[in-house]
């Protein structure tokens, strides 16, 4: 059972007092409180886990400053989407809003080779209008031999260059607890020039040592990946672990299904799940086209079948996409094969934004004949 209270209710004030007193008295019950801090206000939702059925909402709902009462639909507590919750839910960081109604788009460099490269891209960045990009500091490889990523030795260089060009937010992935505490060191050293988003990779969806450590800080968001190997149900549930240590500020990335059925691409594309994720869930969806193709392959058509498979997730509704971009494929040491040139960058925002006015167009439509049905 979810306890919704009357917006902006502080952790100090005496009404908030009230309702835990009377929460914590409730036999079999355990209190859980997280808040949702919006760019205007905060939201404090608690939970209540144990034996709920006997609770009596009526009695909950008339507490003073509680706003409503939500009885729990889903396996996914914190962040399910359940019966009769209508709420609108998103996030914002650093000045940059995240929600399942808007889209940011974060292109970069898979890993990071050195500050010209970086410098390059975060220039591309800002003549473009974004303010997000993606860099990979380190880097989690399958043969032990492959380069590691430069760590923590390139956070330094990497955050001043991102203040430098205006970028507002930065998503890294993390493989250890000290690497969360490595980039607010080298946030704090260089003035906190930027943000950063963390990202949990595909081989870490599972690493629940690491979604606590990650899940109980509250200073940065959190973007996870879906399991390459593993159903989107056991995915979504590592998500639920992050937001039970109380980081509900989680987005859920696709990227691919490893599988031979996806050849010649990399991975099966799988985003098709983003409506199935937005249906079970209040996060944000980002996909990630370069890991889910892999190559610069192109269609008869002229355009790269990673355009193609970024059309096909902005046209279904997707919020976030994570790209990999090069100002020198040729020398990137991750991946460099399916990175996409600058100049091609211009040309894929425009494509992007196509897609995204077509998903918006259906929106409208739908949203026009469930008017008449009624």
């Amino acid at each position: 059972m979810i306890v919704i209270l009357q917006a902006d209710t502080q952790r100090d004030s005496p009404p908030f007092a009230a309702i835990i007193e009377f929460l914590s008295q409730l036999p079999n019950i355990e209190v859980k409180v997280h808040e949702v801090i919006g760019s205007q206000q905060i939201l404090t939702e608690i939970y209540l886990v144990g034996d709920t059925a006997a609770l009596d909402e009526e009695e909950i709902t008339n507490i003073p400053g509680v706003e409503r009462v939500v009885r729990i639909s889903r396996p996914y507590r914190v962040l399910g989407r359940h019966h009769n919750d209508h709420r609108s839910f998103g996030f914002s960081y650093n000045g940059v809003h995240f929600s399942q109604e808007n889209l940011n788009i974060f292109a970069g460099l898979c890993a990071v080779n050195s500050p010209g490269d970086v410098e390059e891209m975060m220039r591309a960045c800002q003549e473009n209008g974004l303010q997000c990009t993606r860099m990979g500091a380190y880097k989690p490889r399958t043969n032990p031999y492959s380069f590691q990523g430069h760590g923590k030795a390139c956070l330094p260089y990497v955050f001043e260059l991102a203040g430098k060009y205006g970028i507002k937010v930065i998503a890294m992935e993390v493989t250890h607890e000290s690497h969360v505490h490595e980039i607010r060191e080298a946030l704090q050293q260089t003035g906190e020039p930027t943000g950063v988003m963390l990202q949990i990779g595909t081989r870490n969806t599972q690493n629940f040592e690491l979604l606590k450590a990650v899940g109980r800080q509250q200073e940065y968001p959190v973007l996870l990946k879906r399991g390459f190997g593993i159903t989107l149900e056991e995915s979504l549930n590592a998500a639920e672990y992050l937001a039970s240590e109380g980081n509900s500020r989680v987005i859920f990335g696709l990227r691919g299904m490893k599988t031979n059925m996806g050849d010649p691409h990399r991975n099966f594309v799988d985003f098709a799940h983003i409506p199935a994720v937005k249906q079970l869930t209040r996060m944000p969806v980002c996909i990630d086209p370069s890991h889910s193709v892999g190559n610069r392959d192109q269609a008869p058509d002229g355009l790269l079948d990673m355009m193609h498979c970024t059309a096909q997730g902005v046209i279904a509704g997707a919020n976030m996409i994570l790209v990999d971009f090069h100002p020198h494929p040729a020398r990137a040491v991750v991946d460099g094969p399916q990175a996409m040139l600058l100049e091609e960058l211009p040309f894929f925002l425009e494509d992007v934004a196509i897609a995204r006015h077509a998903y918006e167009a259906r929106v409208a439509l739908a949203a026009k004949f469930q008017g008449r049905a009624q």
